[in-house]
């Protein structure tokens, strides 16, 4: 039961309001107040597609060293691409949006395939337009992967900052209630 103040009682160990929802808690109250469900798909595609992007570019990291359990995917012989399996995706995805319910267009899964399926394809953007593999060739590589992932944080960041302000503002609040909470009785600040 929440004491004065709509402070809830603290547990053992903890100041009254200081860590009594969990920051994952007020992420989640955040996002769902804070953002109308075309935000939310916003947001979820954006973290797909930044979180896409940096672990493609992890495993090709990893593939082209011969370090960690990953292999490239091949059939016949022929190598097959990663944007192929974004170009799959974003099939799906539009597959949905043109034959699909409501709930199903601003589901997270659609949101999250999206986000994924354009990564994938963006980061072998220079194979589809050179129409060669240039994939590791020097020209322009890392300010490409700069790019990209100043791009895809800077989208993410914009898409969640309702969210982050929600629960940054909400977690001052808790403070805020906690310290005057446990004010010394004789702070006051009146005469004796």
């Amino acid at each position: 039961m929440p004491a004065p103040g709509g402070i809830p009682p603290a547990r053992p160990g903890r100041l009254p309001g200081v860590g009594s929802q969990s920051l994952a808690a007020d992420v989640r109250d955040a996002y769902r107040s804070e953002l109308d469900p075309g935000q939310q798909s916003g947001l979820i595609c954006w973290l797909a597609f930044t979180t896409t992007f940096a672990a493609v570019r992890g495993i090709t990291y990893s593939i082209r060293e011969g370090k960690g359990p990953f292999g490239n995917l091949s059939v016949g012989g022929e190598h097959l691409h990663h944007y192929m399996w974004g170009i799959g995706m974003l099939a799906g995805v539009g597959a949905i949006a043109i034959r699909g319910e409501e709930e199903h267009r601003r589901h997270p899964a659609t949101a999250t395939a999206y986000g994924a399926g354009l990564a994938l394809i963006v980061d072998e953007f220079a194979l589809l337009l050179d129409l060669r593999d240039v994939y590791w060739a020097k020209q322009g590589r890392i300010s490409v992967d700069l790019a990209i992932v100043g791009s895809s944080v800077a989208g993410t960041y914009f898409a969640a900052l309702p969210v982050l302000r929600r629960v940054f503002r909400r977690r001052r609040e808790r403070a805020a209630a906690a310290a005057e909470a446990i004010r010394p009785l004789g702070d006051t600040g009146m005469a004796v």
